[in-house]
């Protein structure tokens, strides 16, 4: 497909080195990776990733996905995942934009358009689809305009509404729809999520996120699940988790120190919990963490 290949050139020009880069376009970054990674643990925020070259592996919980060039993910919610470059080289590198997702600008666009929202449970808050070349071109034009700077301001957020009005056609993506949509199981689920990423070291109790959601517990708990693939007890844990690792690699703290920051009680717990998620001790992880950094 000549606009992949247009893409990967663009990106691959954009982003001389591996890692993660900052564009002048708002919400917009390029992922470049010239070798197959280790498993990296981040959240995903409501975003579209389109790849331009090469493939990931992300897992949510027990779900996995791959894409590629052929496909796009979304993701309606912020999701703990855990993700993996599989596929890249230095002579074909991992190419991938990441473009936040903003559920305003998505709701407009929904009722602006016209557009249909089936009947049913917003199902999980990441998806795969194929990609299509309206949605390329789109992709294509935004990206263009980094070699403009000064149009910027004015045709970036127009492009971007175009996307996100591509990626809506899609019969099979109505994920987004469902968390955009005022009032909707989804976006309840949504504010629920939104108040765990932002207090994830205070205590929770279902029944008083349920009534945040205006639903039952059983039924708060069972929607929660079929969003992010875990318990509300097992999301937050992995947000605590994921926050301890940050601290424990950018700000030299304690292990203990970072568990009470995160809100575990006993260190010896946390521990335990960290080495479930990451494979081995605080101590051993962060050591080896920065051995690949420098």
């Amino acid at each position: 497909m000549d606009q992949v290949k247009e893409l990967a050139h663009l990106l691959n020009r954009e982003a001389a080195s591996d890692g993660t880069h900052e564009t002048a376009i708002q919400g917009l970054q390029i992922i470049r990776a010239s070798q197959i990674s280790e498993p990296i643990y981040s959240i995903y925020e409501p975003s579209l990733c389109v790849v331009a070259q090469g493939s990931k592996l992300v897992m949510l919980e027990k779900e996995s996905f791959i894409y590629d060039s052929a496909s796009y993910l979304t993701a309606s919610v912020h999701l703990p995942i855990k993700g993996q470059v599989v596929s890249a080289s230095h002579e074909e590198p991992y190419l991938c934009i990441s473009l936040q997702l903003d559920m305003n600008q998505i709701f407009e666009v929904i009722q602006s358009s016209n557009q249909e929202i089936p009947n049913r449970s917003p199902g999980l808050g990441l998806e795969i689809n194929r990609v299509d070349d309206s949605l390329l071109e789109a992709v294509l034009r935004l990206i263009k305009l980094l070699e403009t700077p000064q149009d910027i301001p004015v045709l970036a957020s127009n492009i971007k509404r175009e996307i996100v009005y591509r990626i809506l056609q899609n019969d099979q993506n109505n994920s987004l729809k469902h968390f955009a949509l005022v009032g909707s199981q989804g976006q309840r689920i949504a504010d629920v999520i939104g108040v765990l990423n932002r207090e994830f070291a205070k205590p929770i109790k279902v029944e008083e996120l349920a009534k945040e959601a205006r639903m039952s517990s059983s039924s708060f708990y069972s929607h929660f699940k079929d969003v992010t693939g875990m318990s509300p007890i097992q999301y937050q844990k992995q947000l605590r988790l994921q926050e301890a690792r940050r601290l424990l690699l950018t700000e030299n703290m304690e292990a203990a120190e970072a568990a009470f920051q995160v809100g575990y009680e006993s260190p010896s717990h946390f521990s335990r919990e960290y080495s479930r998620r990451f494979g081995q001790s605080p101590i051993r992880d962060i050591r080896q963490l920065r051995k690949m950094l420098q």
